[in-house]
């Protein structure tokens, strides 16, 4: 009997596998067909990868990078902190980066695709490892950008890989939790690195604190993060004096007759969305409706994240008299997935707010969200391809102004919306794991209890 009703199962499961198998390949394909008709254009690409080896030259002869008369073949100013510029000299020695650069950097988007972890219970299946790779150089055209601006956000975007790895073990049991916490550390120091080579929006280290660990280990990976965020810049500032003046006069727009990357560049972002709608209200000084409207778009994307958080808790724990801070905590303990993938998606959306969300930076974005969708309900995981990937693909192989627009951030806003919406479906909120009300169920594990 049982093994009749495993085989009906099966029968029920196969037709949303064959449906979903060929969603993919007809996705894959879409992808495929967007990058060979990128290929195929006359444009000039690779312009990013140009100016950050030019200033690695012109600081190797001697000269400011920082000023643009001092870059060769360029009218872009260098962006990064002075400490880089030796960090990236091994990559751009011998002027062979440029000419090789598209195929070097499919190789690394396929390789992040291929190191992200499965936060979700059991082992990672071939469709899953498919669907992350899939996301990583296909999500909200994120790579297609990368790869024709030769943006170094791919070197950024293989450490986030690496970082989410660490910091996000699948399934670990709570008996291995002291052997993944050195690992954790090292994560969370690659992700400080990470968010200051491009001085990528701080908070998101806040995500940290959602992790299922004990409240002192994941205030301790906060404090790593920070620390490592805040050490390329204080080693510009010590060891590279005078570069360190000349770049803050670049990125606030102060030398001029260059280009800036000042807040009024065109970026797919909820600043300069906000911005666009402050102007059209027609107010004189559109600057402080613009960030009353951005901190709207802010509050519009973190309110659901905490709602989601707050009802998955249930009641749980209530009547012990805990403070809140301490019955989430508890609950992350003892609910070890459902943390990871709050986790993750509390970095995504954090990410998302970032006031410079460039078009290449939706690569870095397409990385948080290839982590979950792997372990979403099939129907969440088809919208999400055919908005994220699909549509998006059809557009730049028609041409049209995907990535002029806010397309992207539309794409990545459905994308937030979906994995909200199925994390909730997935349990009832109301509920303990047993079926007993969630209020009458009390925290138990000794590593959370002794916090307090």
């Amino acid at each position: 009997m049982g093994e009749r009703s495993s085989w009906t199962h099966s029968l029920a499961r196969r037709p949303s596998g064959i449906w979903m198998t060929c969603l993919i390949g007809l996705v894959a394909a879409l992808l495929f067909g967007s990058l060979v008709s990128d290929a195929k254009t006359d444009a000039k690409y690779g312009w990013d990868t140009q100016v950050n080896c030019a200033a690695v030259d012109a600081h190797v002869a001697g000269l400011d990078p920082y000023y643009v008369k001092n870059l060769k073949d360029t009218n872009y100013s260098y962006p990064y902190l002075p400490v880089t510029l030796d960090v990236l000299r091994p990559i751009c020695a011998g002027g062979l980066l440029l000419p090789h650069y598209r195929g070097l950097f499919l190789a690394i988007a396929l390789l992040c695709g291929l190191l992200l972890p499965g936060i979700d219970a059991g082992r990672s299946t071939l469709r899953d490892v498919a669907l992350r790779v899939l996301f990583t150089v296909g999500g909200f055209l994120g790579f297609e950008w990368t790869l024709a601006s030769g943006n170094f956000v791919i070197f950024t975007g293989l450490l986030t890989a690496v970082s989410l790895a660490l910091l996000l073990p699948s399934g670990l049991p709570a008996a291995q939790n002291e052997l993944a916490f050195p690992p954790r550390m090292i994560g969370a120091a690659l992700l400080g690195l990470l968010l200051s080579f491009k001085l990528i929006f701080f908070p998101i280290v806040a995500s940290l604190y959602l992790l299922p660990l004990p409240r002192p280990r994941k205030i301790t990976l906060i404090a790593i993060a920070a620390a490592m965020f805040a050490l390329p810049i204080l080693v510009s500032m010590t060891f590279y004096a005078d570069l360190f003046h000349s770049w803050l006069s670049a990125i606030s727009g102060q030398i001029a007759g260059q280009h800036s990357v000042a807040f009024d560049e065109r970026t797919p972002s909820f600043f300069v969305l906000s911005l666009d709608l402050a102007k059209r209200l027609g107010p004189a000084d559109a600057r402080p409706l613009a960030f009353a409207l951005y901190a709207v778009c802010v509050l519009g994307i973190l309110t659901p994240l905490i709602m989601t958080v707050v009802r998955s808790m249930g009641g749980y724990g209530t009547s012990s008299r805990m403070s809140f801070p301490m019955r989430l905590d508890c609950w992350l303990i003892e609910h070890p997935r459902e943390a990871t993938r709050l986790t993750a998606i509390s970095m995504y959306a954090l990410y998302l707010c970032s006031p410079r969300l460039k078009e290449y930076a939706f690569f870095e974005l397409a990385i948080y969200a290839a982590v979950l969708i792997a372990g979403l309900r099939s129907a969440a995981i088809a919208i999400i391809l055919v908005c994220a990937i699909g549509l998006p693909a059809i557009a730049s192989i028609l041409g049209n102004a995907f990535m002029d627009g806010f397309g992207p951030l539309s794409a990545a806003i459905i994308f937030f919306g979906t994995v909200l919406l199925d994390f909730g479906a997935l349990k009832n909120p109301g509920y303990g794991d047993e079926g007993e009300p969630a209020s009458l169920v009390e925290p138990h594990d000794k590593a959370c209890l002794s916090q307090g």
